[in-house]
């Protein structure tokens, strides 16, 4: 359906600056917003699962500093 609305020139701007950044049409952009205030909710998260880790009884063994351990724990998850 089309339709037309109103919006602050300045908004219209940052909207299809922020679309076009995206890589996504304006109206995509538009639809998602509503579809967000809708829903409440901006897109269903992929649960966190996390990792199995055994020790066999023996303790956990990481040999390195703590920027190692750190880049251990958060393999994969942007840290």
């Amino acid at each position: 359906m089309k339709t037309t609305v109103e919006i602050p020139d300045a908004l219209f701007r940052e909207a299809k600056l922020y679309a076009a950044q995206q890589g996504i049409p304006l109206r995509q952009l538009f639809e998602r917003g509503l579809q967000i205030v809708l829903r409440g909710s901006a897109r269903p998260r992929r649960r966190f699962r996390l990792k199995t880790v055994t020790s066999q009884g023996n303790g956990l063994a990481v040999d390195g500093d703590w920027g190692t351990i750190r880049s251990i724990i958060y393999e994969g998850h942007g840290g």
